[in-house]
């Protein structure tokens, strides 16, 4: 069986093209990578936690950040949530699982989306014998232009 999962880098152009200055995008950087502490709805043998990125984002921008990234359901969509991680599990920004350490400013709002590495932490909570997936951050490339995978 085999799953092509949407990333939230194809919503980061968007943001950048909105207005939003997404750091770690500006700068060819990973985004932090991290392992929460929401679980993922159960399905047959498979359970676990949803793993998030993370960007930072000036609070007079937030509120775009949601309208732009909200078009793209198909990469990751709105943000699973926003404001300090200590409510999903994350209590300290500097201890990624994956990705680069964010460079988060005076005043941001870290902001956190469903990442497409979450097969891979549920696949390893529900000891699957084999599976074959993706390095983080390097993944499926299609000739679809970002536009066509937003929703009006």
């Amino acid at each position: 069986m085999t799953f092509l999962i949407g990333c939230s880098y194809t919503f980061e152009e968007a943001l950048v093209r909105g207005g939003v200055p997404i750091r770690n995008y500006l700068q060819k950087k990973d985004p932090g990578i991290y392992i929460s502490s929401i679980i993922c709805r159960p399905a047959g043998i498979f359970s676990g936690p949803l793993v998030v990125t993370m960007r930072p984002i000036p609070p007079h921008l937030v509120s775009r950040t949601v309208q732009i990234t909200s078009r793209f359901p198909k990469a990751h969509g709105a943000p699973v949530h926003i404001g300090h991680g200590s409510s999903i599990g994350i209590s300290d920004l500097s201890k990624i699982d994956f990705g680069e350490i964010p460079e988060v400013g005076e005043g941001e709002i870290p902001v956190f989306w469903g990442c497409g590495v979450t097969p891979q932490a549920v696949a390893l909570k529900s000891k699957i014998p084999f599976m074959i997936t993706h390095k983080p951050g390097h993944m499926f490339v299609s000739d679809l232009r970002i536009e066509e995978l937003a929703i009006s």
